[in-house]
């Protein structure tokens, strides 16, 4: 097995008042009360756990989860800023969005290599989000930017050329993209009867949104070494997805995606479009034959919807799978995330430095 693990998707849970004291320029000379919320989700109440059980990990609390499950460096995602699309203000989205990055770094990736930060981006602004990636990554040392997959209704979906500045600083800085959901407001999901389908829908259905109209808006055709991972919906839903993408391009692309160039499976199939793998997906042997060996990542997902006990059964769960190769487990643990985020060997043996080993 792979003898150093990565987290590609664990998360933190934000501290709205700290965050607010970083966000800076006119927004930061205000007053805010905490009676309204920094980030308006979708009016599931999402915040509750049993008494004593709650998980609200700081950078010391990571690490021992981390120590605890044989994890040596996690990549941490937002809790509620996944609501970030939701905002109507640019300006606030954009101020919002800087908070939050210099919170993080502060907080949490300066305290030790093993948590690398990922970059929130506000996708109402695309000329600053492409400014505040290039800040991240260059002032901060984040490894990726994030661009929540539920918007609200001012915002075109990614495929939109208004984008095209953040795809372009991306792939001139060489890190990646993800896509990541988090709320179920704007999908059509208010019909549903419980947070239980929300949640179950919320996350597949905004990626499939967001990478279908990516595709055929040209988006990988046009930015072919742009890294974009669709986080936090499994794995096995890809292969549908490419042939149902592929079929509709044979019937369809001639008259109305007459740009596009190659079929839907041509990009998939590119080693530069990633997502995560629940440790239980019965479709996994099958994926990396369909899709590409080299995009399955591992996610923790921690803090989010289970107590910390609940879990320790994930890695020695896939490490226990007979189905899957050693080969692939090791790609899956270690190779695909290096590769994805961009991971140097300065990364990693400061990895290695803190954890003792």
């Amino acid at each position: 097995m792979a003898d150093l693990v990565i987290d590609a998707d664990g998360h933190i849970m934000e501290q709205h008042k700290d965050l607010f004291d970083h966000i800076k320029g006119n927004f930061g000379e205000m007053n805010w009360h905490s009676s309204w919320p920094l980030f308006d989700a979708d009016g599931w109440q999402r915040g509750l756990a049993r008494k004593g059980k709650r998980e609200d990990p700081d950078a010391e609390a990571w690490i021992r989860f981390q120590n605890e499950h044989g994890i040596d460096m996690a990549v941490l995602y937002p809790t509620s800023a996944l609501a970030l699309g939701m905002i109507q203000l640019p300006a606030w989205a954009s101020a919002l969005a800087q908070g939050y990055n210099d919170w993080l770094y502060h907080r949490f990736t300066s305290q030790t290599p093993r948590l690398k930060g990922v970059a929130l981006l506000a996708p109402q602004a695309p000329k600053a989000a492409a400014a505040e990636l290039r800040r991240c990554v260059k002032e901060l040392g984040f490894c990726a930017g994030l661009l929540p997959s539920v918007t609200n209704n001012r915002n075109p979906l990614y495929g939109s050329p208004l984008y095209h500045e953040i795809y372009d600083e991306a792939q001139r800085l060489n890190v990646p993209l993800t896509i990541h959901g988090g709320v179920s407001q704007n999908l059509g999901l208010d019909r549903v009867a419980s947070f239980l389908e929300a949640h179950m829908l919320e996350h597949p259905v905004g990626l499939f949104l967001q990478i279908t109209n990516m595709v055929f808006q040209g988006v990988f055709q046009e930015f072919p070494k742009l890294r974009v991972a669709y986080l936090e919906a499994g794995a096995g839903w890809v292969p549908f997805m490419m042939d149902r993408m592929e079929e509709d391009y044979e019937k369809f692309a001639a008259r109305l995606a007459p740009n596009l160039k190659s079929p839907p499976s041509t990009f998939f199939k590119s080693g530069n479009i990633f997502v995560t793998m629940e440790v239980e997906e019965r479709t996994a042997p099958y994926i990396p034959e369909l899709v590409h060996p080299d995009v399955i990542m591992w996610a923790s997902d921690f803090p989010h919807e289970r107590e910390r006990d609940q879990f320790g059964g994930d890695l020695p769960h896939l490490r226990a799978r007979k189905d899957l190769s050693e080969e692939f487990k090791n790609k899956m643990l270690f190779d695909n995330p290096v590769r994805f985020y961009h991971l140097s060997e300065g990364d990693i043996a400061a990895a290695r430095k803190a954890k003792g080993n």
